[in-house]
């Protein structure tokens, strides 16, 4: 089944794109969450007409993705955590535990916008990515230390 992109779908494609996908991802999956419309000559008019609404919608995100960036200047966190012998921590540092810091400092941030595969569980210091907007992404430092 083909179908037309209203967003982007990682692995998928961009908003705009024309994609076959198997007709239970779509019934199932796309068309429930408005990601995506059927392919037709007429919906492909629609589109085209909602694009440049789209566009500058997308542009306004951009540019609050933006100053919300601009509150991470500087921004270095130091999570404390218990550590037995040999380093080894009791736990980890999620997501979670890393947007209730941001939190602390006054910054509003979701554990989805964390960019982080696993959990930190060993001593030292990391970069985690928060992506704001898919154009959009602030490195964080985050220091594990010894509580």
């Amino acid at each position: 089944m083909e179908v037309i992109l209203l967003e982007t779908i990682h692995k998928l494609g961009n908003r705009g794109q024309a994609v076959k996908v198997k007709p239970g991802y779509a019934r199932n999956y796309l068309f429930p969450r408005n990601l995506a419309l059927p392919a037709t000559p007429a919906n492909r008019r629609v589109f085209q007409e909602n694009e440049r609404v789209l566009i500058k919608k997308d542009m306004l995100a951009i540019d609050a993705a933006k100053v919300r960036a601009a509150k991470f200047e500087g921004i270095a966190l130091t999570m404390p955590v218990q550590v037995g012998e040999e380093n080894q921590l009791y736990g980890s540092v999620s997501a979670l535990d890393i947007t209730r810091k941001l939190q602390e400092q006054g910054i509003e941030v979701e554990r989805r916008e964390i960019m982080l595969a696993d959990p930190i569980r060993e001593l030292g210091e990391f970069t985690v990515d928060v992506k704001l907007h898919r154009e959009v992404s602030v490195p964080v430092k985050v220091s594990v230390v010894r509580e």
